[in-house]
């Protein structure tokens, strides 16, 4: 009898010993909770540069279906039109050029349409995939957008406005835009392929048709590139490699600001590095 006293004395004992105070249960708590701020920045980061990476094989993607349309089109570039010189106005719409929408922050259609992707020019040689044409972490919408229920627009890339027909814009063999500078209508136009972009994401708040456009000599961002990527921006060059630049000024890297940015960006002097790499590696001079 003395012994089985013990044993439920002692088990009763254990189990007193087994169990957590409440302020050794709020200490796991806190050190959980501290845990998981130190590392939600990290994982953040990680899912950032995933992302980024993502983003860069997409322009890698969309520079081969552009070289395999020059292929099936006798080294011919796609058409890459713009609307009037000198401004923000968009392209005209028709399926002979490259991308076939104009992105807005009101309800239009042509920012769900994947058939404006699809169905143009680059589609069938993009395997009629419309992933390839937006970034994974471009989810910036407008008020009205996100209140009628959209996860995102369909489009995060444009192109190099030097790269192809610009249409009436290239009538005479020069872009209106750069007349200075060459437009480059076949593969076998550009000199140093590994040294002309032809595909960048653009910032969302800049982004309306597929034409890239910035001009030579002036303190301003026409079309500005992203920043998402940790500072940085995905490019893919005409010979078909893609790379991630970080930018060094803040001013290219301005928060979103859907529907109440007016464009053009005026840069100072003194802050044009890196619109002066991205020129530098948009169009080149005609060999006299």
């Amino acid at each position: 009898m003395i012994r089985l006293q013990q044993l439920g004395r002692s088990r009763s004992d254990m189990r007193k010993l087994r169990a957590f105070t409440l302020i050794e249960l709020l200490v796991v708590i806190a050190l959980i909770a501290i845990l998981a701020a130190m590392l939600l920045p990290a994982l953040n980061r990680a899912r950032a540069r995933t992302q980024g990476f993502q983003s860069v094989n997409n322009t890698r993607q969309l520079a081969l279906a552009w070289f395999l349309y020059s292929d099936d089109h006798n080294g011919r570039l796609a058409y890459n039109l713009g609307g009037a010189a000198g401004g923000k106005s968009p392209a005209m719409k028709t399926n002979l050029n490259w991308v076939n929408n104009n992105l807005t922050w009101d309800l239009d259609a042509d920012n769900t349409n994947t058939a404006s992707l699809t169905e143009a020019s680059l589609g069938p040689y993009a395997n009629n995939s419309a992933q390839i044409y937006r970034c994974p972490a471009d989810r910036v919408l407008s008020q009205v957008q996100r209140e009628a229920g959209w996860s995102h627009r369909v489009r995060s890339y444009s192109m190099n406005a030097m790269v192809g027909d610009a249409g009436e814009l290239s009538r005479t063999g020069q872009n209106q835009n750069n007349s200075k500078y060459v437009q480059f209508f076949r593969i076998t136009d550009i000199p140093r392929p590994s040294d002309i972009f032809v595909f960048v994401e653009e910032h969302p708040d800049s982004i309306n048709d597929g034409y890239f456009l910035n001009k030579f000599y002036v303190n301003h961002w026409i079309d500005l590139p992203a920043s998402e990527h940790g500072s940085a921006a995905p490019f893919a060059f005409a010979d078909g490699h893609a790379l991630l630049h970080r930018w060094s000024s803040q001013s290219t890297q301005p928060a979103y600001h859907p529907d109440s940015v007016t464009y053009p960006l005026y840069v100072s002097e003194s802050d044009k590095t890196d619109l002066n790499w991205v020129m530098s590696r948009t169009s080149i001079k005609p060999v006299k």
